[in-house]
């Protein structure tokens, strides 16, 4: 797959796990009984391979070291925040207030992530604020 494609399917990826996870969030939070479906909790788990699949792809065809690449560094970092954070958002049983405040901040992170990845700076749109 050349990159112009590989790029497109991580980029679709990206939008549809977000939106998922959006979706999942409010479902959530009230309590929907179709959060608990088999679709809501399989679906995101087959986004999310294709977007780790296709992430690794665009590493590997640009040769990019997340060791040599802070860009992407910051990002992978971001990631298993946002995991942390949307676990904790998504799983049943923790009170709504903490479950509500870590799926905002989980959105937070994975807004700073995207512009990590537009602005290939490790700050992102934190690179904005006079440092």
């Amino acid at each position: 797959m050349d990159y112009g494609a590989l790029k497109a399917v991580h980029q679709a990826a990206v939008g549809l796990s977000i939106t998922g996870f959006v979706a999942r969030g409010f479902g959530s939070l009230r309590d929907a009984a179709w959060v608990r479906s088999g679709a809501a909790k399989t679906a995101p788990h087959i986004v999310d391979t294709v977007l780790l699949a296709s992430a690794i792809a665009l590493a590997w065809t640009l040769r990019l070291d997340p060791l040599h690449t802070p860009w992407l560094l910051a990002k992978i970092v971001g990631l298993v925040a946002y995991i942390g954070l949307g676990t904790v958002a998504l799983r049943a049983g923790r009170p709504i207030a903490v479950r509500a405040s870590a799926w905002v901040a989980a959105l937070a992170v994975v807004g700073w992530i995207v512009s990590v990845a537009i602005t290939k700076d490790p700050w992102g749109v934190l690179a904005l604020v006079e440092r």
